[in-house]
């Protein structure tokens, strides 16, 4: 840990590959009015934090954001509240806390100090650890806010995730139960079965033997993890009036969309930071009813590895980073 003024953080310098995140001593960030400092015990790593290391490649560049090295990235945090920016933040110091934090803005997780907005935390619940508390926030509050906040989904006919064992996915998957969907389809590779199997799945696809629109039809909702080029291939898996919800860009090819009478809503949702609604994830997570899944945990210092492993894919739930001891 550094001095009084300073920490330990992992700050990248230019973008490029994993090698170019370096853990070094900066300075302690202080917390302005309506913020806290948050002591972090473990930071979430998230697609978000490979593409912003390599200087967002894989968006139009009208919509990449303006962040420039140096840089220390990580939205996702767990720790303790270790000072208040002003009487009123509703926090108190010792406060075990977890949230998303500045999101869509930057917020340097990848540290042992963060000042986070207030309101942008929930208490932690005691049922889990920091590690497993770092993991929910980005990747639980998309799947809520999509589901909740811009869909207003009160249940329905099938419903299928494709990528379901991802961070995302995997929280989609227990969200569409809990809400009441008829049937939830999970879509992943083949080593991933058991595990969405014990989480609620009712069918599995494996998409590396079956094209996911041979295995299924007239699904009502479809719940798309992965995007990409070969995304209008999923949309004859939906019935007519059906809707895409689609968490990254995809080649949704609007005219078989409109042929096929399926609603794709793309570029009208991001997740955004919410204590109210992290609050409302916590209260499920505390009796059991969501689940979360650590693919692994790696020391602060080998962010790096985390990333690395990150861009092999096929990931099980989330990676985190383990912040001091």
């Amino acid at each position: 840990m550094g001095t009084g003024t300073t920490m330990r953080a992992v700050r990248l310098h230019a973008f490029g590959g994993p090698e170019v995140l370096v853990h070094e001593e900066v300075p302690r960030p202080v917390p302005g009015p309506g913020e806290v400092l948050v002591r972090v015990r473990a930071a979430g790593v998230n697609p978000l934090d490979w593409y912003a290391r390599r200087g967002f490649p894989n968006l139009p560049r009208e919509l990449r954001p303006a962040w420039q090295p140096p840089l220390i990235l990580g939205s996702d945090v767990s720790g303790t509240v270790a000072e208040l920016g002003g009487p009123d933040t509703g926090w108190s110091v010792g406060d075990e806390v977890f949230g998303l934090v500045r999101f869509p803005g930057l917020a340097s997780g990848y540290a042992e100090y963060v000042a986070a907005p207030a309101d942008s935390l929930a208490r932690k619940p005691a049922a889990l650890g920091h590690t497993e508390a770092a993991a929910v926030p980005m990747a639980a509050l998309t799947a809520y806010q999509f589901l909740h906040r811009y869909l207003g989904y009160q249940g329905g006919g099938p419903a299928v995730v494709v990528g379901a064992a991802g961070g995302v996915g995997h929280f989609a998957l227990q969200l569409l139960r809990l809400a009441g969907a008829e049937e939830v389809i999970a879509v992943a590779s083949g080593r991933h079965e058991e595990f969405l199997r014990g989480l609620g799945a009712d069918r599995f696809v494996d998409y590396t033997r079956t094209p996911v629109a041979d295995a299924v039809r007239d699904a009502d909702l479809l719940f798309d993890t992965v995007g990409g080029p070969d995304a209008h291939l999923l949309l004859p898996a939906l019935r007519r009036g059906g809707r895409v919800l689609p968490v990254y860009l995809g080649d949704y090819r609007p005219e078989l969309a409109a042929e096929l009478g399926v609603v794709v809503n793309e570029g009208v949702w991001q997740v955004r930071s919410s204590g109210s609604d992290l609050a409302e994830l916590a209260a499920l997570l505390a009796d059991g009813r969501l689940r979360v899944a650590l693919d692994g945990v790696y020391p602060l210092h080998e962010a790096a590895a985390a990333h690395r492993r990150a861009e092999q894919g096929h990931i099980q739930g989330k990676i985190v980073l383990r912040v001091g001891d």
